[in-house]
């Protein structure tokens, strides 16, 4: 098991007028090559819980384990845990502060005091990851494109080879085209580079369509932990929390209740096809 969570409990200004429960005894396991989608409504602690990940919050009580080592023992190496749980925040800007394309991905190998050829060599090989081309590499990162701002971002943490992506929203403000690019993108990384995904997002049919597990937030604590399939099953539920579910699965439970013999687990749109063409079929 790569992080476990246990009894994590977080509380915004305690013992004071504005005290706020952020996160209620949550309890997780994150195993490794995982891709676990992270939904809740505004407010549901998503962004805080991804916060203490690695270590950039600390919780009120209750303890995190990444791999087997408690992070929040007095002799732990936070360095050496934010180099390996990588976390790109919603908006980009918000990371990026160099001259250069190549300067900006380039910080984090460097700041790991790793030799220059050692540093260059993973700078350049994070840039190629998120698809980027050399001739961006000597422009300013303030005047790239919101699609190629979340790339540069999301390269400069994967220059530190991480083991886990903690995405928080990172298609928010994205035109359709620039949405799909970076999500495809994301799939990549976890498909060919094993990387552990945890990506918060708002789009029930991203997280239908790439997360092999979800984790729903509510009010503070985890209210599903289960496969995307198994989730959207309690779409009415998920209504009462402020969430819904893919459009897909709306569309299967109104077939099955004109009679149709079709599965409404299915989640995206590839699984509803086949479904209905099966349904369709003549049976001889």
């Amino acid at each position: 098991m790569l992080i476990i969570v246990e009894k994590l409990n977080y509380v915004y200004s305690q013992g004071n007028a504005y005290e706020k429960h952020a996160l209620k005894d949550i309890d997780l396991v994150i195993e490794e090559g995982d891709f676990i989608g992270l939904i809740g409504h505004t407010g549901s602690g998503k962004s805080t819980l991804v916060q203490h990940l690695n270590g950039l919050m600390k919780a009120t009580s209750g303890a995190i384990f990444y791999k087997g080592e408690d992070i929040y023992d007095k002799n732990y190496n936070m360095k050496y845990l934010r180099s390996k749980v990588g976390l790109v925040f919603q908006y980009p800007e918000h990371q990026l502060f160099e001259t250069t394309v190549y300067k900006d991905v380039g910080f984090g190998p460097k700041n790991l005091g790793l030799e220059t050829l050692e540093a260059d060599l993973r700078t350049y090989e994070a840039i190629k990851m998120v698809g980027l081309g050399d001739d961006i590499l000597d422009a300013s990162p303030f005047e790239l494109s919101g699609g190629q701002k979340r790339r540069v971002a999301i390269a400069g943490v994967l220059a530190m080879r991480p083991e886990v992506l903690i995405l928080d929203e990172p298609t928010a403000g994205l035109d359709p085209k620039g949405r799909d690019e970076i999500l495809e993108q994301i799939a990549k990384l976890h498909r060919e580079n094993h990387i552990t995904i945890i990506l918060v997002s708002h789009s029930m049919e991203d997280v239908a369509k790439y997360a092999n597990r979800l984790v729903v937030m509510n009010k503070g604590g985890i209210a599903y932990n289960d496969t995307p399939h198994n989730v959207f099953q309690h779409y009415k539920e998920l209504e009462k929390m402020g969430l819904a579910a893919p459009q897909v699965t709306y569309v299967m439970n109104e077939l099955k209740n004109k009679g149709f013999s079709v599965n409404t687990a299915s989640t995206t749109v590839e699984e509803a096809k086949a479904e209905i063409l099966q349904a369709l079929r003549p049976s001889f």
